[in-house]
């Protein structure tokens, strides 16, 4: 199982647009961060996309991607699914609907502001999608792996993460935009390889964990490795940032390519 971050910034991306700050105007090119998504690729070599926010096309040109067995929706604002429009090319190689999978909240919410993609129509060139209500969290297969959908709350929204077991015993979870994640859900993720979680900021937030938080999950589920996205320049430097966690915790980056 192998995970590609495609991009591991904020709703704004690093560096924000007109911001003076250092860390926007760093040289570092791990200060240069997209939008939040990642693509899992598996044993058997199915392509599983976690979000589809707006830097969509440029990730997936940037990686040579050239399918997608399905993606996973976190949440449904924009900076997580406003690349929906442009799976358009993937319909046509593939000649079938895009399997995308969601909480009630985010298919109601993809239904409204998409509303063109899930109406009737005849007009030709036009996204297909096939959507899978998983708010009730019973797992289920993409390719070699078992999903097992995670419930979070992003202040008052609720969103998924996922946990994802391959067939070869190896397993991770993608958890981000969270605040919250009952003492219930934190069974779901215990024995991991991996964890992926967002990390704000350093100090506290109202919708997101801050770094002490995100450390505070990891302790709790003691996963073998875990990395930090959905990173804002008010984080820090990623180099000055990296050397103040713990042994088995780091800062993810764009293009970071993992094997599990």
């Amino acid at each position: 199982m192998i995970i590609t971050f495609l991009g591991t910034g904020t709703s704004q991306g690093v560096p924000v647009i007109a911001c003076p700050c250092e860390v926007c105007h760093s040289q570092d090119p791990h200060d240069k961060r997209l939008r939040t998504s990642a693509l899992v690729t598996d044993c058997e070599g199915n392509n599983i996309l976690v979000d589809i926010g707006p830097d969509f096309r440029a990730q997936m040109l940037t990686h040579d991607v050239r399918h997608l067995e399905a993606i996973l929706i976190t949440h449904a604002h924009r900076d997580h699914v406003g690349g929906i429009d442009d799976i358009r090319p993937l319909n046509w190689v593939q000649k079938r609907n895009m399997e995308v999978y969601a909480n009630k909240q985010a298919i109601d919410s993809l239904q409204h502001d998409y509303h063109y993609i899930f109406e009737p129509h005849i007009y030709p060139g036009l996204p297909e999608v096939t959507l899978h209500d998983v708010s009730d969290c019973i797992p289920f297969e993409v390719g070699a792996l078992k999903i097992t959908p995670v419930r979070g709350m992003h202040k008052d929204l609720p969103v998924l993460g996922y946990r994802m077991d391959e067939k070869n015993g190896k397993s991770m979870a993608y958890l981000t935009d969270m605040n919250h994640i009952s003492t219930e859900e934190m069974g779901k993720l215990q024995s991991l390889d991996l964890m992926v979680i967002n990390s704000l900021r350093q100090k506290e937030h109202f919708s997101h964990f801050c770094l002490p938080e995100s450390l505070e999950v990891i302790a709790k589920c003691k996963p073998r490795v875990a990395y930090l996205t959905h990173l804002s320049h008010e984080m820090g430097f990623h180099a000055e940032v990296e050397k103040s966690l713990p042994d088995n915790v780091h800062i993810a980056y764009d293009n970071l390519r993992i094997e599990n």
